[in-house]
């Protein structure tokens, strides 16, 4: 009968292990801090303590008056240099076009009458009317006036044009530099007035109108529905039957029973916390959980009841 009795005492210990194991533990919330990227003065919280706000949702603003003139200004300039962008592609305004249009005729005008005169010269000239002199006279005003005409045809095919390739880089480089400027103080606007970065509940508004914000202090804490997690210290035995992803139990006061997946379970040992009230694990090393679930109904710093299954 001794050896059966010293093997019942060997399974002992792994029958307990089998039995699902009740802890306590609490609910711990990870809230998001809001803040504006520069300093100034609150100038309006449309939001309090305790509201629900969705995605979207305008939290509070700084006071803007400088930088919303620096994005006026930044757009002006926008609008300056893209106009000047599109005056060198559309070339010379249509009165100097015209100008240069009557100046071509004239030449053109003049060139026929060059070539009436050498014709009429050359006649002369054969019939030893006219000295040779007035008829190369003649040819050198037909060469004149045609060179005039192909100047001014150049000149009204410039001015069709527009600017040259790389005065028309330099303005479109300076419109890129304009709208990113532009994008910068849009940018600078926006964040002096944030909102909320999904739905969330405002756990706490830190400063009230008037009051001065320095930058990247946060003005409005959130604590969206998802950032709510369970913990619970695993004593050492249990800690080979549980992994992250398993389920766990967990119920509170006043709150109905639900489950929670493992998220989190570190990966050195500490002494039980004072916050669990158990004395007779308070010598025992334990190993920290996290467990995590849709729409935990539990508040941050609530005590829950944690059941991890037996293996």
């Amino acid at each position: 009968m001794k050896p059966l009795a010293a093997c019942l005492l060997c399974l002992l210990p792994a029958l307990a292990l089998a039995e699902p194991l009740r802890l306590q533990g609490y609910a711990e919330g990870e809230y998001v801090r809001i803040g504006p990227t520069g300093s100034g003065l609150l100038a309006q919280v449309m939001v309090k303590d305790g509201d629900r706000v969705a995605s979207g949702a305008p939290l509070f603003a700084l006071d803007t008056v400088i930088e919303r003139a620096a994005r006026d200004q930044a757009k002006a300039d926008l609008e300056r240099a893209e106009a000047q962008l599109a005056d060198l592609h559309k070339g010379k305004r249509p009165d100097e076009l015209k100008s240069i249009a009557e100046q071509k005729a004239q030449a053109e005008a003049a060139l026929r009458l060059s070539e009436v005169t050498l014709k009429r010269q050359d006649a002369l000239a054969r019939a030893d009317f006219a000295s040779r002199a007035k008829l190369d006279e003649a040819r050198a005003a037909l060469e004149r006036d045609r060179a005039q005409v192909r100047r001014l045809e150049a000149e009204y095919r410039t001015a069709l044009l527009g600017a040259r390739p790389d005065e028309i880089a330099a303005q479109d480089a300076l419109v890129g530099q304009k709208r990113l400027e532009l994008a910068k103080a849009e940018k600078r606007l926006a964040d002096l007035a944030p909102s909320a970065p999904t739905d969330a509940l405002v756990e706490k508004v830190y400063y009230r109108p008037g009051e001065f914000v320095p930058a990247g202090g946060p003005v409005v804490s959130l604590l969206p529905p998802g950032n709510v997690k369970l913990v619970f210290f695993l004593p050492e035995p249990r800690l080979g039957a549980l992994k992250v992803g398993d389920a766990i139990g967990y119920g509170c006061d006043r709150c109905a029973a639900g489950e929670a997946k493992v998220s989190f379970i570190a990966a050195q040992a500490e002494y039980t916390p004072p916050v669990i009230y158990s004395v007779e694990s308070r010598d025992k090393l334990v190993f920290r959980v996290e467990a995590r679930g849709a729409g935990l109904a539990v508040n941050p710093g609530q005590p829950v009841d944690v059941v991890v299954p037996g293996k």
